[in-house]
């Protein structure tokens, strides 16, 4: 995951679920990725 993306995937988690932003800077790609992925299909399911 390049720095940007990850960087987005961050402002965003930080945004809809209000998990603090120190937290994710140490969290791994991986983590932050199912974070992102999750939170992203619960929004896209709750919009439809």
């Amino acid at each position: 995951m390049c720095r940007q993306e990850r960087k987005n995937m961050i402002d965003f988690i930080e945004r809809m679920k209000g998990i603090d932003r120190q937290t994710l800077m140490y969290m791994t790609d991986a983590d932050v990725e199912h974070i992102y992925n999750s939170t992203y299909f619960f929004y896209e399911q709750t919009a439809e």
